[in-house]
């Protein structure tokens, strides 16, 4: 017998009694659900990650197929992980095949990690969604000379006396930060942008608000708005960012124009 297929914003109420399943993920933001009488297509709010193309995303998706379909907290259409529901959006903007309207952490952590379609997008991608103020090639530039690992600027970042720290998680790097403070450290850098916790620690709530790329980079694009301000010129405004010292000021620079020349590249 075939079954109708409809659109629907998700509500469980929208199908009938019977347990609901995935049936097909056509897109990050569309899911056909089947209760056994009818099938739904979901609409999830939000924007595909395209990058790496969608098969890959079909791929990677199709291992939620078959499931049963659950409501979350909030009423969307969830899936059963751990014992918990998590929503299926949730999932896809963790996963980084999908980008919610607001930059949520766990959409900042996908995005800056390069996870999912994230993997394909530029090294100017994260500052292109998170900039305010500040041409996000210049803030990819930036983060290139501060926290470059494997060729892309890496969230969880720490620079303790000159010593560069990659970690693996936000919460790794959250831990190391409290160590070094609850020792008396205040001499490191944080996140994408390697904010300095000594000198601008008073511009973020907590630590933890420290690395958060969105937070991060909102406090870089401050310091180097007080830089163009106080010299009138962008160039000093980007060498002041690390030192007025000439010296290491020219090094830096040099290197910034670097990876300037590399994003134009496509890097």
């Amino acid at each position: 017998m075939n079954k109708a297929l409809i659109v629907a914003c998700f509500a469980l109420s929208t199908l009938g009694a019977h347990a609901a399943t995935i049936d097909s993920i056509i897109s990050p933001t569309r899911v056909v659900i089947d209760d056994g009488a009818k099938r739904a297509i979901v609409e999830l709010t939000g924007e595909p990650v395209y990058a790496c193309g969608l098969k890959p995303f079909l791929s990677w998706a199709s291992r939620f197929e078959g499931q049963t379909v659950e409501s979350a907290a909030d009423g969307s259409a969830a899936i059963s992980i751990d014992g918990a529901p998590v929503s299926i959006a949730t999932l896809f903007v963790r996963a980084g095949w999908l980008r919610p309207a607001v930059l949520t952490d766990e959409a900042q952590a996908s995005m800056t990690e390069r996870r999912g379609g994230w993997a394909c997008a530029s090294a100017q991608a994260p500052f292109e969604a998170m900039h305010t103020s500040v041409d996000p090639k210049i803030l990819a530039g930036i983060a290139l000379n501060e926290s470059a690992y494997k060729g892309r600027a890496w969230p969880w970042t720490l620079n303790v006396a000159g010593r560069g720290f990659f970690f693996r998680t936000r919460e790794d790097a959250y831990r190391a930060i409290r160590h070094l403070i609850s020792n008396g450290r205040s001499d490191f850098d944080i996140g994408l942008m390697q904010v300095n916790w000594g000198y601008h620690s008073k511009r973020f709530a907590s630590p933890w608000d420290a690395l958060a790329p969105a937070t991060n980079i909102r406090v870089a694009e401050d310091i180097l708005n007080e830089n163009y301000r106080r010299t009138h010129s962008a160039v000093k405004a980007v060498v002041y960012y690390h030192s007025a010292n000439p010296t290491p000021g020219r090094e830096y620079l040099a290197r910034f124009v670097k990876h300037l020349s590399q994003l134009d590249r496509g890097l």
